[in-house]
């Protein structure tokens, strides 16, 4: 049986395009408790989320992607991160005075950016943006392939709070199929089936059953399902850097200001880190920061 979460890919053999398939379960929810999200706003969390795990599984680096979207409506910010070890966190900022039922991307997020990073370990750290022009995050995500020159790549997503879905097709370089035109029929075919798929289907069958759904006429070789985990990245000691970074003057500063203790919230988590006044002298001191105050959940 298939873990909850997960990410597979699957090839067509007889054609240039390859694909990927992610369900999210538990680490959905693991985000989705860190804060009280409206369902459009977890809608959309949980979207963003697939679509950043899908994106890792095509990709080859060891770092971290982050997709980020940006607007000046009821959501103006959605931003999840993704590691090439598979591990998620995300966040959404909305006003929920803002939010309409049945509101639709562009009335959610007009304006709307979408940026995608890419930050390796070794290498330089590379970013793309796009208008936030789609209908839905799908579309837009695929506008975003189509504006970048970058491999042409659709996206099909759902998210219901519960169960966060997705599918992503891709064209290879030319390799099995070298006419131009065969290339885009085929291509074509493809997306046309795969836009038949409807979102109670993303979210209620598994890899197999969609795929035999969709291509039982085509050759399709699936792979071996990868796990996805929500963990989150920020910790004491890179909590410690930050108040390091302020200087020390400033921070005995922001000491007093705030009573006698720093504390620094993670928003993705809420965990908070506390750095009290022998915290401070030990880290000034080139100590370390591990101290006497711990982790505040």
């Amino acid at each position: 049986m298939l873990d909850s979460d997960y990410t597979q890919r699957f090839l067509f053999d007889d054609t240039d395009v390859r694909g990927e398939w992610v369900g999210l379960e538990r680490s959905y929810a693991e985000v989705l408790a860190k804060h009280s999200y409206p369902e459009p706003v977890a809608q959309l969390l949980g979207e963003l989320l697939a679509a950043a795990a899908l994106l890792v599984g095509t990709l080859k680096f060891d770092g971290l992607m982050v997709l980020q979207a940006r607007s000046t409506g009821a959501v103006p910010l959605l931003m999840v991160e993704c590691s090439s070890d598979r591990e998620v966190r995300g966040i959404a900022r909305y006003d929920e005075s803002l939010l309409a039922p049945g509101a639709t991307l562009s009335e959610l997020m007009p304006d709307g950016v979408l940026a995608m990073t890419i930050d390796p370990t070794n290498g330089q750290r590379y970013q793309g943006i796009v208008a936030l022009d789609g209908v839905t995050l799908a579309d837009s995500l695929s506008n975003y392939f189509a504006s970048s020159e970058q491999l042409p790549t659709r996206f099909w997503l759902a998210a219901d709070g519960r169960r966060a879905c997705g599918m992503l097709l891709q064209q290879l370089p030319a390799d099995r199929i070298r006419d131009s035109e065969e290339r885009e029929a085929s291509w074509q075919h493809l997306r046309t089936l795969a836009d038949t798929l409807s979102a109670e289907e993303l979210l209620g069958l598994d890899t197999q059953t969609v795929l035999h759904r969709l291509y039982h006429e085509e050759q399709v070789r699936l792979f071996e399902p990868r796990s996805i985990v929500f963990r989150c990245s920020c910790s004491r000691e890179r909590s410690a850097n930050a108040v390091i970074s302020l200087g020390q003057q400033d921070a005995e500063q922001l000491l007093a200001e705030q009573g006698g203790a720093i504390t620094i919230d993670c928003q993705f988590c809420n965990h908070s880190y506390r750095f009290d006044a022998a915290d401070i002298a030990q880290l000034f001191a080139g100590a370390g920061t591990e101290g006497p105050s711990g982790t505040r959940h």
